[in-house]
């Protein structure tokens, strides 16, 4: 089903509703957004703490441990 047919069908759904259905739809709706926009910032934040340059110091470090230091492998 296309996505304007999914509209008409819910809005004549909507029509046949009482008042207090339609606003639970309302809020429902509402809440599939913000989690959408929610989403979109958590997916923006990673994308800009990948690209900085805050931690770069942590690359340029050597590093401490190796395999050949482990007492025991699982």
């Amino acid at each position: 089903m296309s996505r304007e047919a999914l509209i008409k069908k819910t809005i004549q759904s909507l029509d046949k509703l009482p008042d207090h259905r339609v606003k639970e739809v309302s809020d429902f709706a509402e809440f599939l957004l913000s989690k959408i926009e929610n989403q979109i910032l958590t997916e923006g934040i990673q994308k800009l703490a990948a690209n900085s340059k805050s931690y770069q110091f942590l690359e340029d470090d050597p590093d401490l441990y190796s395999v050949s230091d482990l007492k025991e492998r699982y």
